[in-house]
């Protein structure tokens, strides 16, 4: 079985896999503006809070607050990051393998709109910059990576540690869910064989350096046709998230469409990561794929409810409270 087909059958009594989860942590300071600025523009009357933020920890605390037990590898300054460690714990997310050095915790600048909740980021690695290939692989061996589990990336890492958590999983013929965001020069190299979970930018951006257009097959191309090509190209699922309008599954032989849930958007940060992180604890479960869709994109629908990355997340019985009344 391929790494980035996920284990759609499971006998009967076998205990659910583990979430591990290689990426970054950071502190995220969110300013709830009016509206956005343009570029050379200054818009005054935000309000400013301060949270735990960076995908993996957001992907981790996801994943264990939907019923995963869940690790994250990674890294936090020694100085000032242990209250985002004591943050993970908090949410039950194993933090034996994040390592403290001597670079400050990575941190987010988040600009909202407070009307339509829609954001601009910009990041400042720290400590992320520095989880090394060496640190990735010793993690992971520790762990002893079974056949059930499941393993998560996202590209706030540098390459070579992340390419050292895919040849662990890849070698394990575990499953492998690449969240590529910040997409990268080398995204095809690292989501060969995942499931991979772009938003409909990050499609458009992969497809660009695999070589074929979005456009390329007709006005419909974006995002049906272009998530099917790229599923043919790493011969693995390609889930698309589409905020408010859910999400796509595209498989190399076609595509199928989950809608999202009216709610009222306070704020999209995190969302993408609360479908991720929910996406591989359902697989880690042993879910079938559509299953693990469905349940990723009511998790995002309540994570935008509320203020922050984190927040909103929910718990696996709001999740099926939702998916009972849609």
């Amino acid at each position: 079985m391929s790494p980035g087909e996920p284990r759609e059958t499971r006998e009967r009594g076998q205990p659910p896999g583990r979430v591990i989860i290689v990426g970054s942590v950071n502190v995220d300071l969110v300013m709830r503006l009016p509206q956005l600025p343009a570029p050379g523009q200054t818009v005054t009357g935000g309000e400013l809070a301060r949270y735990h933020g960076g995908k993996g920890a957001n992907q981790a605390v996801a994943a264990a607050r939907a019923g995963a037990a869940t690790f994250l590898v990674g890294a936090v300054g020694a100085a000032d990051g242990q209250p985002s460690v004591d943050a993970l714990v908090a949410d039950a997310v194993d933090v034996t393998a994040i390592d403290r050095c001597g670079a400050p915790t990575g941190h987010a600048i988040v600009l909202v709109d407070a009307d339509r909740g829609e954001n601009q980021i910009a990041v400042a690695p720290g400590a992320n910059a520095f989880v090394s290939p060496g640190h990735v692989s010793a993690a992971l061996g520790v762990l002893c990576l079974a056949p059930a589990d499941v393993m998560v990336l996202s590209f706030e890492l540098p390459v070579a540690a992340l390419q050292a958590a895919a040849h662990a999983a890849r070698s394990a013929g575990i499953s492998l869910v690449v969240n590529p965001a910040p997409v990268l020069p080398r995204s095809l190299d690292l989501v060969s064989g995942a499931i991979v979970t772009p938003n409909a930018g990050e499609l458009a951006a992969i497809a660009r350096i695999a070589g074929f257009s979005p456009g390329e097959h007709g006005p419909r191309a974006e995002p049906d046709v272009t998530a099917v090509a790229l599923a043919r190209r790493t011969a693995a699922p390609v889930i698309v998230t589409l905020g408010a309008g859910g999400a796509l599954l595209a498989r190399p032989d076609g595509a199928e469409h989950f809608p999202g849930h009216q709610v009222t958007v306070r704020d999209t940060t995190g969302a993408g990561d609360t479908f991720t992180g929910v996406l591989a604890a359902s697989l880690a479960a042993g879910q079938p794929l559509p299953a693990c869709v469905r349940r990723a994109v009511a998790a995002s629908a309540l994570a935008v409810t509320r203020d922050g990355a984190r927040p909103g997340m929910p718990a696996a019985g709001a999740i099926d409270e939702l998916l009972a009344g849609a």
